[in-house]
């Protein structure tokens, strides 16, 4: 929605709401904002399970501040505006933002805050929404963490959401000067932490994923299943990007260095690991939910989710979520 339809049916619907008190159809309007809110405080804030806080948060500012709302900017822009100030809120208490490193950042590195971002909850309609995959996947909600609160806002605002300035000074309550600035400052960072990647958010390019992903996928499980440490091994690229969440310690950078950690953790040793995986995606990348029978145990039990992201036909990065004990997006905590 833009600016010239401030008086659509969702404004006067919410005003009358507003004016009556009325809870149950102020549900049913805002409700529909719900998913493309969350993703918005998932970017913020890069963690899935404080997205989800954060957006009942901004429900319970929206209702307290509802008469406050005259139709003069869109309903939408409003609720951005006050999910971005609940954001920037939290980020002040929590004041644990992620030191910029020396090189560019993998997916995971040093935010130990990440979590993945399940599918299932994203919006229905994407490219309305502009949750394209680039502006989802781990290394860029990783690469906005290194970015100070309001400038990772007004990086979002301008650069994925597509606000002009004027619009995103209003809703941050800065001059038109600094979100220029602070976007030019924001662009530099973004440049540094993902120097491979196309870096205009603005031009949403959606897809599916690929049937050489979804291939890489089945082999990676099937190499599990069948505990063959060898055929996992041609899977991962030599200059494999690994890291472990949510304490991921040092990024590990070649796949030789991540597979003896494997081992010597105690996976693969003895050949006798009896896994079985579920293919899901998360943050619109190919993931594998990975479940380990413990000898006696007649269950195989939630593990790990390994976020894999696929060149070439081989996996370039490797980010894994421990999910022991956490019946993580919607999967089954045993088989």
């Amino acid at each position: 929605m833009n600016d010239s339809e401030v008086l659509g049916g969702d404004e006067a619907a919410f005003i009358a709401a507003a004016r009556s008190n009325d809870a149950a159809q102020f549900a049913l309007i805002t409700e529909r904002y719900r998913r493309e809110l969350q993703v918005h405080c998932y970017r913020m804030l890069a963690n899935y399970e404080d997205a989800q806080d954060l957006t009942q948060e901004t429900f319970l500012r929206v209702w307290n501040k509802r008469e406050s709302f005259k139709g003069h900017a869109a309903l939408r822009t409003w609720l951005y505006r006050i999910a971005t100030n609940a954001c920037l809120d939290f980020l002040d208490k929590r004041n644990d933002r992620t030191p910029v490193p020396a090189e560019p950042a993998g997916a995971g590195s040093e935010v130990h805050y990440l979590q993945p971002y399940p599918d299932r909850m994203l919006p229905e309609d994407p490219q309305e929404s502009v949750v394209a995959r680039e502006t989802i996947e781990l290394a860029f909600i990783v690469a906005v963490q290194h970015l100070p609160p309001r400038q990772r806002a007004v990086f979002i605002v301008r650069d994925v959401l597509g606000w002009p300035a004027p619009k995103a000074a209003d809703a941050l309550e800065l001059t038109v000067a600094s979100v220029t600035s602070a976007l030019q400052r924001a662009r530099v960072t973004m440049r540094e932490q993902l120097p491979d990647r196309r870096l205009d958010w603005r031009s949403p390019a959606t897809r599916e994923l690929s049937d050489d992903e979804r291939g890489v996928v089945r082999s990676y499980m099937d190499a599990h299943e069948r505990n063959d440490l060898d055929a996992l091994m041609a899977l991962l690229r030599d200059d494999l990007r690994f890291a472990m969440l949510p304490d991921p310690g040092k990024v590990i950078v070649t796949a030789k260095d991540a597979v003896d950690g494997w081992v010597s953790s105690g996976l693969f040793q003895r050949g006798k690991d009896d896994w079985r995986c579920i293919a899901t995606t998360v943050n619109r990348m190919p993931a594998a939910a990975l479940y380990l029978r413990a000898p006696g145990d007649p269950e195989y039990r939630l593990f790990t989710i390994a976020v894999l992201r696929i060149a070439d036909g081989k996996i370039a990065e490797l980010t894994g979520f421990d999910a022991t004990d956490k019946p993580w997006l919607g999967l089954p905590a045993m088989l």
